[in-house]
């Protein structure tokens, strides 16, 4: 049972009213208290439930790195994939990677589980909630709770159409033909789809598309009964609650229909129950557009924890296949530190492809109309999406990040550094500041699965292939694939990011300019014993590299390469880094004590 504070009852309407009045404020607010009534606090680890003390531990270290996964990726005969699932990262993962993102597992219709038929069940053909709670017990857990919208074969859609309260208003209905042109579409499918009801035909608002149907937050029930879907996720063990395509929550005819007012303050709502009913938890928000539009739901510290860098796996990529730095450079020369209490979720891969609306205004059109072509030349494709002006511009590249480090924009073909290019992609992502994600084809190093598209007749199966668990079982165990290399290369960069305390991801981080064949950082604040500087080169080419012209460097007179125990020398003008190597220099001693006997936690 949670009993409210009175500043918690006031948080709690402050916000509602700024979504509802009169009953439909009471109706919200009613609702919401009987849910907390009803939950059993979550507290963290060591804190005394009959203390009214409220315990605020460590929401994030160094220690977290983040696997996204669906949970039918592995296969294996007698086994729920589930429990494969958790067969293969105890083997091998399970003492790099602490937390699990299990991509939509409830029953479903279409895009492979953002189409949830029901909200509070496990897919059978994945598991069972004993399952998901047998992974909870090795892992931390993330689970996505797909706000904006529910599957039209779903009971909540099928209530609606027979006129069944309270479902007759869970849904937009829209009349007449209104001037739509404004609304921000992530698709080019028709925002409103048909929908035959007791009432006749209706046209509903579906911003994905004609099998997901937009839930109608204007009416409070419909907070009220997700709200109740967001507590029994917590309730299930999920450390971090991802709000999908929230963006799009909240909608008014006239607007674009994205991050409203309305929008923003259902965020701070939801980031309010979370931690009054578990203070450890995260609220992390899927907004993948325009960078300056995503970092806003940081809000003022009082909305996200965490937000995709989601500009990050396009200038990666653009920065290896083109062996030059520089819009990285710029762009994270500019990247403003996150709130304090917030940081970034750092990725380079997900289930979806890689974004291009996140370096609008970064890249410039010709260099990601070069990209995308490249990228096509590489066995990928690329997502439209259609403009204000009817007008269609790319959206995002389907490719596994593995493919796309296959060569380079100006070789003949593949060349001997896939390998290489795509580790140095990841140390990049992992030396920033932030919290590490990998998806579990980038850890596998999984090639596109054309077959996949060809079955499916949709790209983003390109980067969903289902493995049989034997059969990459004995890739990885042979030692001699690139599936094996990768995997065990990654999962020790992990292990050795772990021991040092400069990849905390509350440490800031000062990016220096080298220019363009690097892109190089420092891990650095004050009260920080060993400070780190990472520096990656960007080219098939060997480079000299002059560590003694390198700001900061001087404070030490020698450095230790934490990735291969190399000294460095702080005078050395001219340091040898090999075509894609990283590079992680720590002061070799401080006051007589070694970085490496400190183990790198200061």
């Amino acid at each position: 049972m949670v009993a409210l504070t009175a500043s918690q009852q006031q948080q709690l309407q402050k916000r509602l009213s700024v979504l509802y009045s009169d009953d439909d404020l009471q109706v919200a607010y009613q609702g919401i208290e009987q849910l907390l009534v009803n939950f059993d606090k979550i507290l963290p680890a060591g804190c005394d439930p009959k203390s009214d003390a409220l315990c605020h531990p460590q929401r994030w270290t160094q220690n977290d790195a983040l696997l996204i996964t669906y949970g039918d990726t592995f296969l294996e005969e007698g086994k729920r994939p589930l429990q494969a699932l958790q067969k293969f990262l105890g083997k091998y993962v399970k003492e790099a990677i602490n937390c699990v993102h299990i991509l939509p597992f409830f029953p479903y219709s279409s895009d492979d589980g953002f189409s949830v038929i029901d909200y509070s069940m496990v897919d059978p053909d994945l598991g069972d909630w004993g399952d998901i709670d047998a992974l909870r017990q090795d892992y931390d857990l993330m689970f996505d709770f797909v706000v904006n919208h529910i599957s039209r074969e779903s009971l909540w859609f099928t209530n609606y159409k027979a006129n069944i309260e309270p479902y007759t208003e869970f849904f937009i209905e829209v009349e007449g033909e209104p001037d739509l042109s404004m609304v921000t579409r992530p698709r080019n499918t028709p925002l409103l789809v048909p929908a035959y009801t007791h009432r006749g035909r209706k046209k509903v608002w579906a911003t994905f598309s004609a099998d997901q149907i937009d839930l109608n937050f204007a009416n409070p029930k419909v907070l009220v009964k997700m709200m109740e879907i967001l507590l029994l996720y917590v309730a299930e063990g999920a450390r971090i609650i991802r709000l999908d395509a929230i963006g799009f929550l909240w909608k008014k005819i006239g607007t674009n229909c994205i991050h409203l007012p309305e929008t923003h303050e259902a965020v701070k709502l939801f980031r309010d129950v979370m931690e009054i009913v578990n203070p450890q938890a995260i609220v992390l928000t899927e907004t993948n557009v325009p960078h300056k539009e995503n970092l806003s739901y940081f809000g003022h510290q009082d909305e996200a924890h965490m937000v995709y860098q989601f500009s990050l796996a396009p200038l990666i990529l653009h920065a290896l296949h083109r062996g030059d730095g520089q819009y990285l450079t710029q762009w994270a020369l500019g990247l403003d530190a996150p709130p304090e209490g917030c940081t970034f979720l750092n990725f380079t891969a997900s289930h979806d492809g890689i974004g291009l609306r996140p370096v609008e205004g970064i890249l410039p059109d010709r260099e990601v109309g070069d990209l995308v072509n490249n990228m096509h030349r590489l066995g990928g494709f690329v997502s439209m999406k259609t403009n204000s002006d009817g007008s269609e511009s790319p959206y995002e590249i389907n490719i596994t990040y593995f493919s796309a480090m296959r060569e380079t924009h100006n070789s003949n073909g593949p060349d001997q550094w896939q390998v290489e290019r795509f580790i140095c992609s990841q140390n990049i992502m992992m030396t920033l500041q932030g919290i590490p994600a990998f998806y579990i084809h980038s850890l596998i190093a999984t090639p596109n699965d054309r077959e996949g598209v060809e079955k499916t007749g949709r790209t983003r199966s390109i980067n969903r292939k289902k493995w049989e668990y034997e059969y990459i079982e004995a890739m990885i165990e042979s030692g001699r694939t690139s599936n094996a290399e990768v995997i065990k290369r990654l999962t020790n960069l992990l292990m050795r990011r772990k021991k040092h305390k400069a990849f905390h991801p509350d440490i800031g981080q000062k990016v220096l300019d080298l220019g363009s064949d690097f892109f190089a950082l420092w891990r650095d604040e004050k009260g920080l014993r060993f400070p780190l500087l990472a520096i990656h080169n960007l080219t098939s080419e060997l480079k000299i590299l002059d560590i003694s012209a390198i700001e900061g460097i001087e404070r030490h007179s020698y450095w230790i390469n934490l990735l291969d125990n190399h000294g460095v020398s702080a005078q050395e003008q001219k340091f040898v880094m090999q075509p894609y190597q990283s590079i992680w220099l720590m002061p070799e001693q401080i006051d007589g004590e070694s970085a490496l006997w400190a183990m790198y936690t200061d």
